[in-house]
């Protein structure tokens, strides 16, 4: 059995601006031996991207635990334009995405990666909008075709509250369903605390960002994203409830920059998170 809470990392895979062998090394660089793979492009999930991530991930004994995919369209990461914008939930961006997540979901197969990971969008809370039933049926489309290879697709939290969240799993009824948690977003949006989402989606996880945040300042843009342990996750609580829960899956490190400040941030993260992970370790037994 691997060790819990196993630390990993996501890399984006941008062809032809960077290659999979530079993403693999970099994982591998920092000690980790899994990541997230994220794809935002059409040219990120052809045959050939596939055969070089494939081969790259080998070549550096890297895992790839779950294949988080973009769409296409306008992306506004605020309040105002991001219910507009953002994911599935939009109709008039809704066709086309899901073409994407399907084909990511092949790309995610080719390689064997048992999930693929995306935000849905501004779910809505209340069930008497017209977009949710329309919403649910797309997610039971999505579902079904990860089924069919074989993965279950995964939201990634932050847009929509908990309680929302576990509502939309459960109306959609696949079966395959699950959450990957990252307790920033959740701040970041104002749609919850992160401690309490596990216990409200605990069955239901099965990916874990390491992020952190503050709370947003003006209630039109988001919270700020900030090196792990000067934000407003309380990380000691927040992995003692997910082992709680029966979470063991590794902790995928996220710092939204890039460049050597970004590998400092990593290497920091683990360094602060290192000791809460021992202690609790030390003191449960599986």
């Amino acid at each position: 059995m691997a060790k819990p809470f196993g630390f990993g990392m996501i890399v984006q895979y941008h062809p032809p601006h960077n290659t999979a062998d530079d993403l693999f090394r970099k994982v591998r660089d920092l000690g980790f031996s899994n990541c997230q793979l994220g794809v935002w492009t059409e040219q990120g999930i052809t045959d050939q991207a596939a055969e070089e991530v494939r081969a790259a991930a080998e070549h550096h004994g890297v895992e790839i635990t779950s294949v988080w995919v973009g769409w296409p369209g306008p992306r506004r990461w605020n309040f105002t334009e991001g219910p507009f914008s953002l994911g599935l939930v939009p109709r008039d961006y809704r066709a086309m995405r899901l073409d994407s997540l399907l084909r990511g979901s092949d790309f995610a197969a080719k390689l064997g990666v048992p999930s693929i990971t995306t935000h849905v969008g501004f779910i809505p809370e209340n069930l008497n909008d017209p977009v949710y039933p329309e919403l649910v049926l797309v997610l039971q489309h999505l579902g079904q075709h990860c089924k069919g290879n074989g993965q279950e697709f995964l939201f990634e939290t932050g847009q929509e509250t908990p309680v929302t969240l576990l509502r939309t799993i459960l109306d959609v009824g696949t079966g395959n369903m699950g959450v990957n948690l990252d307790p920033a977003n959740l701040i970041m949006y104002g749609k919850g605390n992160p401690v309490d989402a596990v216990e409200v989606l605990g069955p239901y996880i099965r990916g874990v960002h390491v992020k952190d945040g503050v709370y947003s300042t003006d209630g039109r843009s988001l919270g700020r994203e900030v090196p792990v342990g000067q934000g407003k996750v309380n990380f000691p609580a927040f992995l003692r409830a997910l082992y709680d829960v029966g979470y063991r899956g590794p902790l995928s490190i996220e710092r939204e920059i890039s460049g050597a400040e970004q590998i400092a941030d990593i290497r920091k993260a683990v360094a602060y998170l290192t000791p809460i992970i021992e202690e609790i370790l030390a003191g449960s037994a599986d």
